[in-house]
């Protein structure tokens, strides 16, 4: 018979949410180990997810800038996990905000302050958290007037080979808002290296206000990107960027001392979801994003999108995000997205 103590050692069966406040996070686990984590730290301009890790014990988000690893690009200060936010609503960019932006911009960006835990809720093959957020303009210290008010609900599940985070987004107008067709947005991570594009040499790439942000190319030594996109369209690698579809994969592989791993990263938007089907702002050098809001920015022969809440006016967004520790097939995928659009959350 084992012993109290032994017991008590033994790691949680099933799907945990746990809340942890006073570390500002909520930490999920799956049989004990870890999945992820809803984090908001003060160095961070928004509540993220961090990090992705599959369920062969492989982290599939680059660390920087919370956890830097030696074989990683440090650009983009602001790509930390997963997240939710956009470059343009009344003319403040909360998707570029971090730490690294100079005081005398600071005006122009926006907050995303994490304002309370409404619930979580433990179980065998998934879990929920339910979160409430405040977009808040123009202020770095997230004083200024309140712009949108963010209700998420999350879903956490495991199935073989799988894991699956549903993320519910409703936003309310606290004032007239409106989302500018804009290059940066909406559902965004940031990939490991490993995810990375082969072709990827880095460069110069600018934001929609024209300012320049430099990737520098990959450390010499440091693993292979083998990442490959893919997308519901038949669009593959490099190309996926800038196109729609409704859903949208990211494959890489890396060798170590257990062997030959591989992983699926998969993005599926949602038909009730404004601007379906999305366009996938997907880059080579790890940027891994659903875009719906964006057009014109995309695609110059469209008319500006300028998605618009007026006042106390509310929309949902819903996206499933699925980590699979195989390769996949259009076919798997394609009916993932029905089973997707089927279900009602």
């Amino acid at each position: 018979m084992a012993s109290s103590s032994s017991l008590a050692a033994a790691p949680a069966k099933g799907v945990q949410v746990v809340a942890d406040e006073a570390h500002r996070r909520v930490d999920i686990t799956i049989d004990g180990k870890p999945f992820t984590s809803y984090i908001w730290p003060t160095s961070l301009k928004k509540p993220v997810l961090y990090p992705l890790i599959d369920d062969q014990d492989i982290t599939v988000t680059r660390g920087y800038p919370l956890d830097p690893r030696p074989d990683e690009r440090v650009d983009h200060p602001h790509h930390a996990g997963l997240w939710f936010n956009y470059g343009n609503v009344n003319g403040f960019d909360f998707w570029n905000n971090s730490d690294a932006i100079k005081p005398e911009a600071r005006s122009k960006m926006g907050t995303i302050l994490h304002s309370k835990i409404v619930s979580t809720k433990s179980g065998p093959n998934s879990g929920e958290l339910v979160v409430e957020s405040t977009w808040i303009p123009g202020s770095p210290t997230g004083e200024g007037q309140p712009l949108l008010a963010q209700t998420t609900r999350y879903i956490f599940e495991r199935r073989p080979g799988a894991r699956i985070i549903d993320m519910v987004v409703t936003l309310k107008a606290l004032d007239r808002a409106v989302f500018k067709d804009d290059k940066e947005g909406l559902l965004g991570m940031r990939v490991a290296r490993w995810l990375e594009s082969p072709t990827e040499k880095g460069g110069t790439f600018m934001d929609a206000n024209g300012n320049p942000t430099q990737v520098d190319a990959a450390p010499a030594s440091s693993t292979p990107a083998t990442g490959i996109y893919l997308t519901s369209k038949g669009v593959k690698g490099d190309a996926a960027w800038s196109t729609r579809g409704r859903w949208c994969s990211l494959t890489g592989h890396f060798d170590d001392s257990a062997g030959l791993h591989t992983a699926t990263i998969a993005i599926f938007d949602h038909p009730k979801n404004p601007g379906y089907p999305t366009y996938w702002h997907a880059r080579g050098y790890g940027l891994f994003a659903a875009n719906p809001l964006g057009r014109s920015i995309f695609d110059p022969k469209a008319e500006p999108f300028n998605f618009t809440l007026e006042k106390n006016q509310s929309t949902t967004f819903r996206y499933r995000t699925i980590l699979y520790s195989h390769p996949t097939t259009p076919t798997e995928l394609n009916s993932e997205a029905a089973n997707f659009t089927n279900q009602s959350r």
